[in-house]
């Protein structure tokens, strides 16, 4: 599978997942996860809630979450490790991505050796 999700990344959306408006039909809900153009480094995470997988999606499940991958960002995520840190200054998800040949310091982008995408410098705000 393209991503892995530690233990607290896996509590930590499960959490997400629990508290999340329920879906009119009754469909379970799950993560998906997909990279965008974009961010200071050029390529860009995503994390959304769904109950609607795309067609092409990866899916599947760790734990208790459903994990849905972008077709075209998994060559990108193969072998993403996907955890969650505290700290004083800053908590939320890190991305561990051994397809990375640079990070942005908020860790939220990166870039590849294979045509990545013309950053956007990060918002002071």
């Amino acid at each position: 599978m393209a991503v892995i999700l530690s233990e607290k990344a896996e509590f930590h959306l499960r959490a997400f997942l629990k508290g999340s408006a329920p879906d009119a039909n009754g469909a379970t809900k799950g993560v998906r996860i997909s990279v965008k153009d974009g961010g200071c480094s050029g390529y860009e995470y995503a994390i959304d809630i769904t109950s609607k997988p795309q067609p092409d999606d990866l899916v599947s499940q760790q734990g208790k979450v459903l994990v849905y991958v972008d077709a075209k960002s998994a060559p990108l995520l193969d072998g993403v490790i996907v955890d969650f840190v505290e700290g004083v200054m800053e908590s939320g998800f890190k991305f561990i991505n051994p397809n990375a040949t640079d990070t942005c310091g908020c860790g939220k982008s990166f870039k590849t050796d294979d045509g990545t995408p013309t950053g956007v410098p990060c918002s002071q705000s």
